[in-house]
């Protein structure tokens, strides 16, 4: 029988037990954290009916999608989280309780040109919140309070959350004489930070054929924050000139007056007006929040409010706003940048035990009191020698093994060692129980990612 290679495909992400360890963390603190703001979890197909997923049809999204027939069905890979949302919230409208509150981790499939940061299979990380037919702002408020909750449970310091208010550019431009091309411009000043203001007033000018002053206008207002002027205050000076820039100026303030109270402190927040996302169906605010320390990375978790979830599905309005987080690229960019915390210990057990006797049963019932007290516990009963079995404890990481050999089952006792200092004692079972839970509660509070110590 010939031998295949085993090989990953280029774009798919496969991890070492360790580094799973990491991830699996993060997806649970995600869900933990989008619960305390309930919100219902969520899991939808992988393989939709392709007509479900191209209902917007053309553009990228089709040349990317992951597209085939069985039999005579024609399906696909899901390329996103939103789309299935849209098609669940249509289908399940009546049985569903509004304002409609979901998050949702799972795998995504898109055939792009696979590069370092960019996968063909990845998890997003989403919530959203439907309402039926009108939608508070204060909803809009929130999203940055759980972000900001979002991404210091995970362990991160250094992070921003920009936002700003599509209504606020729309009405803006329209200002300005650009509103028929209000699109095309807010894409291009989208790429403000990628390549700098001069690049784009050439593009405004060049290609789109926006008047010179009205492209200075634009960007004079846009980076005002860069020449230390609030956005608010700089404004202020077109309030009353058009409706919509009002309605957007209105929004952006009730948000901005609100995030102190959701538990956003000042530093990690700022209104900035370059922020326009290109995704069309953002009608309101919109959310980019970056690494202070890395801001070539981009935005590390994005969305914003829009108003017409489902359209194609159903003729009901389904306004909402939620937020993504590409999580595969994240931790990726997260473990190249040295983010992992070396202090969440990577180990399938919190206990190691080796039998040394026999007779296997004082063992299995030790094993089995620290599992009922919720210390993760392992057996090892391989017939393999004492140093091979200790070699398989530090390769596990294991913070503590435990021996019972015939003195141990004849005393009623156990011997604990622990295996970050080397210490060995005997104590009962009930106690050993008792003071490995102690000592390993504080670990289990460790987040999985920690601040990379500065040169």
């Amino acid at each position: 029988m010939e031998i295949i290679k085993p090989r990953t495909l280029s774009g798919f992400m496969e991890l070492l037990p360790e580094k799973q360890v990491y991830f699996e963390k993060m997806m649970a603190t995600l869900r933990e954290i989008y619960s305390l703001y309930g919100f219902y979890p969520l899991d939808t197909p992988q393989i939709e009916a392709s007509e479900i997923l191209l209902a917007k049809g053309g553009g990228e999204t089709e040349k990317q999608i992951y597209r085939f027939t069985k039999g005579d069905t024609d399906l696909s890979l899901r390329f996103d989280l939103t789309v299935p949302l849209a098609k669940y919230v249509a289908l399940h409208y009546g049985q569903l309780t509004f304002p409609f509150r979901r998050y949702q981790i799972g795998k995504v499939y898109r055939g792009e040109r696979a590069q370092r940061g960019r996968f063909r299979e990845f998890y997003q990380a989403d919530i959203d919140i439907i309402g039926d037919g009108n939608l508070d702002i204060i909803n809009e408020a929130e999203i940055p309070g759980i972000i900001y909750k979002t991404f210091s449970a995970l362990g991160l310091k250094r992070f921003v959350i920009r936002i700003n208010n599509r209504k606020v550019l729309n009405g803006f431009f329209r200002l300005a004489g650009v509103g028929e091309m209000a699109g095309d411009v807010m894409r291009t000043v989208d790429k403000l930070e990628k390549i700098g203001t001069d690049k784009v007033r050439s593009l405004l000018v060049e290609e789109l054929g926006v008047a010179a002053e009205n492209a200075d206008r634009i960007l004079d207002l846009i980076t005002c924050r860069d020449r230390g002027t609030d956005p608010l205050d700089a404004l202020k000076q077109y309030q009353g000139m058009d409706p919509v820039l009002d309605e957007g100026i209105t929004e952006l303030a009730v948000v901005s007056q609100y995030l102190e109270q959701f538990g956003v402190p000042q530093d990690h927040f700022m209104i900035d007006l370059t922020i326009a996302r290109g995704l069309d169906y953002y009608t309101g605010t919109v959310y980019e929040t970056t690494l202070l320390d890395h801001p070539e990375i981009g935005s590390i978790c994005s969305g914003g409010r829009y108003d017409d979830l489902a359209g194609y599905y159903t003729d009901r309005k389904l306004p909402g706003v939620g937020i993504s987080i590409g999580l595969t690229r994240l931790f990726s960019v997260l473990e190249d940048q040295n983010y992992l915390n070396p202090a969440l210990t990577p180990s399938p057990a919190d206990v190691l035990i080796l039998p040394m006797t026999e007779d296997l049963g004082p063992a299995i019932a030790f094993a089995t009191d620290l599992r009922e007290a919720g210390v993760r516990a392992q057996l090892h009963c391989e017939k393999k020698k004492f140093k091979q079995k200790m070699a398989y404890a530090d390769r596990l990481g294991v913070p503590y093994v435990v021996f019972l050999g015939e003195d141990e089952i004849r005393s009623g006792r156990v011997t604990v060692k622990d295996m970050g200092t080397g210490e060995q004692i005997q104590v009962s079972p009930a106690m050993a129980v008792a003071g490995i839970l102690e000592k390993i509660k504080e670990k289990r509070t460790v987040p999985p990612i920690g601040e990379p110590a500065k040169d």
